[in-house]
């Protein structure tokens, strides 16, 4: 055969044999397991390791996120992923999944609460290897859950309490402390309140108070353990009950959380319209005083379930009849947003998308940033 006539049909063959292999070749990309999603993500170190010094088992963990989180899938994927390594792993997953899907900031704290009790009976109630992963996600959810679970089993906790912050007694542990008090005391307010009022510093009792009264109303959507249980008759004569019937110390926390109550009521997720009804409904308080720290947990809890849409959670704000609402509505979106997104540029970031002018102002405001909108 000439040379270049077996050249010519050398070239044929390889081509044909080219186009076979790209058509049974599949071309559909990996989907990276969970432990190198939290690699890539650039979460902590710590946790990376199970406690046996084995190589991470997180392979272990199943592979490829849903297309959309339900409570239940998340929690489920997160507790197989905390079995399988420790905590910091399902930690730092949950803090890449919330920045991905904002949405799922709506159960991610409840979710959260549940790694911190699953990690006090993983230790063996050491509480210091329980909180030595990082553990802020969540607005630190699961330090709230491990507190709680710390409480929950203790045989003394009015005295444990006043130890298990100590002695820094940040205002996240002593927030948890007052998820705990709910616990301890079957949701009776009167019994939690007084367990607040342990810590010997008004500040402290504040910050317990806060967790109380979340705790009270309802922390978030589909985590039925945790739904509000108020008696109906009472709330048929104060829609805002208790919060007016509590001593003045205790009454700004009730006023903020109270609003979570009111939005899962009205079915929230399907009913847009309830966060402006909401700020109606806050209009209550007002001869009690409750009514702006009722507005700003509004615009607390309508950033928290519209993440991913920031303006529009500041057009409900701007739907307020009355200037100090707005300003009190705007004060709960930042509040939320930089607690949730806790770099320093967060506040920023949120004013520069919201396009009503009135509504930046108060956003700039409440952030502390300059009142020039360029």
């Amino acid at each position: 055969m000439q040379p270049r006539v077996f050249a010519i049909l050398t070239a044929m063959l390889l081509g044909v044999l080219g186009l076979g292999s790209v058509a049974v070749t599949d071309w559909s990309p990996a989907t990276a397991s969970a432990a190198e999603a939290t690699a890539t993500a650039g979460g902590s170190g710590a946790g990376t390791v199970p406690a046996d010094g084995s190589p991470a088992a997180a392979s272990a963990t199943a592979t490829g996120d849903p297309a959309v989180w339900t409570r239940s899938t998340l929690r489920n994927k997160l507790m197989a992923e905390m079995d399988a390594t420790d905590p910091g792993v399902a930690l730092a997953d949950l803090d890449r999944i919330t920045k991905e899907k904002p949405y799922t900031v709506r159960f991610c704290h409840p979710i959260a609460h549940e790694l911190g009790h699953a990690a006090v009976k993983r230790f063996n109630a050491d509480f210091q290897k329980v909180i030595s992963f990082p553990h802020e996600t969540c607005a630190a959810g699961y330090l709230h859950g491990a507190v709680e679970e710390m409480l929950n089993a203790s045989t003394q906790p009015e005295v444990d309490l006043l130890k298990l912050c100590a002695p820094k007694n940040t205002g996240p542990c002593i927030h948890g402390v007052g998820h705990g008090t709910m616990f301890v005391a079957k949701q009776d307010v009167p019994k939690a309140r007084d367990l607040c009022n342990k810590f010997p510093t008004d500040q402290n009792k504040i910050r317990c108070s806060e967790g109380l009264f979340m705790q009270l109303f309802g922390p978030d959507e589909e985590d039925e353990q945790a739904k509000a249980n108020l008696p109906a008759d009472k709330l048929a004569q104060d829609p805002l009950y208790p919060c007016k019937d509590q001593p003045s110390l205790f009454q700004s926390a009730c006023f903020f959380y109270a609003p979570t109550f009111y939005l899962s009521s009205h079915d929230y997720p399907n009913h847009p319209e309830v966060y402006a009804e909401a700020l109606k409904w806050c209009l209550n308080g007002k001869a009690s005083g409750g009514a702006v720290d009722c507005s700003r947990g509004v615009g607390s809890r309508t950033m928290k379930y519209n993440l991913d849409r920031e303006d529009w959670a500041a057009q409900q704000c701007a739907t307020a009849a009355d200037g100090w609402q707005r300003k009190a509505c705007t004060e709960g979106l930042v509040s939320y947003y930089t607690v949730n997104y806790t770099d320093g540029g967060a506040a920023g970031r949120l004013c520069a998308k919201i396009t009503n002018k009135e509504m930046q102002g108060y956003c700039r405001s409440a952030s502390g940033l300059s009142g020039s909108l360029d």
